[in-house]
């Protein structure tokens, strides 16, 4: 089996409830992605069941452990 048709695990990113936006979500790409990786903007819920995956690229979006997140504004 060639290395090209081994396919990537997808990228884990490890956020805290600080970085959510709005009700608890995140959007990929994220500012740290290369520019070369971009594809539509897209909102995850994290805050739901404490991890999110990007349609497009697989990215997993996970709540960093301990961290608690407040629904009340």
């Amino acid at each position: 089996m060639s290395n090209s048709s081994k396919q990537q695990a997808p990228a884990t990113v490890e956020v805290t409830a600080a970085e959510l936006q709005g009700p608890g979500v995140v959007f990929c790409p994220n500012p740290k992605m290369a520019l070369w990786s971009n594809h539509p903007r897209v909102f995850i819920d994290v805050a739901g069941h404490g991890e999110g995956k990007c349609p497009y690229c697989g990215t997993v979006y996970k709540l960093k452990a301990g961290e608690k997140v407040s629904h009340g504004h």
